[in-house]
């Protein structure tokens, strides 16, 4: 072993060691050192003892073995693990101090060439910055204006008043219609007697048919009204020509319709979308399963209680709503041949007298289940923002009116709409229908 090696060992082990020259068993020479601090490479306790053992041995071939000892310095004996990594390897030569700290500060352990380099490739892609990321751009959806809802429902729903309920049997085929007689201001539907299911005829005066005054019939009557209207303003030709009301036609008003059924079908409708409705509708016929899936008669719903009524899906004042219609009916207060003759404001004052049926309840049932051609509500908010929109306003901006939130005042709605008399029934549909079609080819 080189004796810089035992310089190291005895200094690194804190043990005796007993150097025997090799041929002379009578010399015997022993060896300890004190634990140092610092760094056994470079101590004064090294250097001693190294020149220690180059002046005695230097050219004796000697080796070296342990003597025995109890170390009293320590007060715990170190883990195996943790002497095999400190121990350093005594049979080589004593390494080179270790490599001046580089620039940034970190110690590294020696590594091969090969290492080196990939080290450094490392370190000059470590010294590039990699590009920041880029967040892709989002598309901006633009939303739309949210429209506030109108307060009444659209024709699609207050159309539910002059559809019948449909037999589960396979109906028979209609026959052709039958023209008769209609006229502006009267009822021109064909109204059935809600407990016996007959057909009511509206009496026409004698006199009105000798002179001629009731030339229109259920046949022209839709053709009269429209050429009105494009007489009255030439921007209405565009929507007549683009949307055909079926209300009015000749198929339309050949349509039979059990008023009770209509009305009640009003109050159903009342602040529910159409579907609900329907549903609900549907629900209320099967409560009255001896009918055969017809709608009842006015008798049957009287005599049946809330509590029935209300398990089809209606609200307790809206139960309470049928019945008292069905009531009505059953006195003689309200009839089909009332309905039939009566004039338009008798009408509308004996119905909005039922509870559950207000102004505009019972405008939809004159236009939609009587087939009244003269009717105009200026509470529907549809409307309104379709004679804006037909007279060129802007119909995004939704005034507050007294209140109210108006496109339109009631006045000016009045004044343009008695323009189209007697037909702002049919005037009042083609509104709904503004927005459908292009307005720019009504100026």
């Amino acid at each position: 072993m080189p004796l810089q090696n035992c310089a190291r060992a005895i200094l690194l082990r804190l043990q005796p060691f007993t150097i025997k020259p090799i041929g002379r068993a009578d010399r015997t020479i022993t060896y300890t050192s004190k634990p140092q601090t610092r760094h056994p490479y470079y101590n004064t306790s090294a250097k001693v003892v190294y020149a220690s053992l180059q002046e005695h041995h230097l050219r004796q071939r000697i080796s070296i073995q342990p003597h025995s000892y109890q170390m009293a310095s320590m007060a715990t004996r170190r883990s195996a693990r943790l002497s095999a990594m400190t121990a350093p390897d005594i049979t080589g030569e004593i390494a080179p101090p270790p490599p001046a700290p580089n620039s940034r500060g970190r110690k590294r352990k020696a590594t091969s060439d090969a290492a080196k380099e990939a080290m450094k490739k490392t370190l000059e892609s470590e010294e590039t910055p990699p590009p920041a990321p880029v967040t892709p751009k989002k598309r901006r959806v633009q939303k739309k204006a949210a429209e506030p809802p109108p307060p009444t429902p659209t024709p699609s729903s207050a159309q539910l008043m002059s559809e019948p309920a449909a037999a589960p049997e396979t109906p028979k085929p209609k026959a052709a219609g039958v023209r008769r007689l209609a006229g502006p201001n009267a009822t021109n539907a064909t109204l059935l007697s809600p407990e016996t299911s007959r057909v009511v005829t509206r009496a026409v005066s004698p006199t009105k048919v000798a002179t001629g005054q009731t030339s229109a019939t259920t046949a022209n009557i839709l053709e009269e009204a429209c050429k009105h209207l494009v007489s009255v303003d030439a921007r209405m030709k565009p929507l007549v020509e683009q949307h055909h009301c079926r209300i009015f036609s000749p198929e339309g008003l050949s349509e039979r319709v059990d008023p009770f059924e209509a009305l009640c079908s009003g109050i159903i409708s009342q602040q529910v979308s159409g579907a609900a409705a329907k549903a609900i509708k549907q629900r209320f016929i099967d409560l009255f399963e001896s009918n055969e899936g017809r709608f009842p008669h006015p008798s049957q719903v009287a005599k049946c209680t809330i509590e029935r009524l209300r398990t089809a899906g209606l609200s307790q004042r809206k139960a309470e709503y049928v019945q008292g219609l069905a009531e009505k009916f059953v006195s003689g207060e309200l009839s089909a041949q009332i309905l039939a003759d009566a004039p338009y404001e008798v009408i509308l004052e004996k119905l909005i007298a039922v509870r559950g049926l207000g102004r505009w309840s019972v405008e939809m049932f004159a236009c939609f289940g009587l087939k009244r051609m003269d009717v105009f509500s200026l509470g529907d908010l549809g409307v309104q923002r379709g004679m804006a929109a037909f007279v060129g306003r802007d119909v995004a901006k939704l005034k507050n009116k007294g209140g109210k939130w108006k496109y339109m005042s009631e006045n000016e709605m009045k004044e343009i709409s008695d323009k189209f008399a007697p037909y702002r029934s049919l005037f009042m549909w083609y509104m709904w229908r503004v927005e459908e079609t292009d307005v720019s080819t009504m100026e």
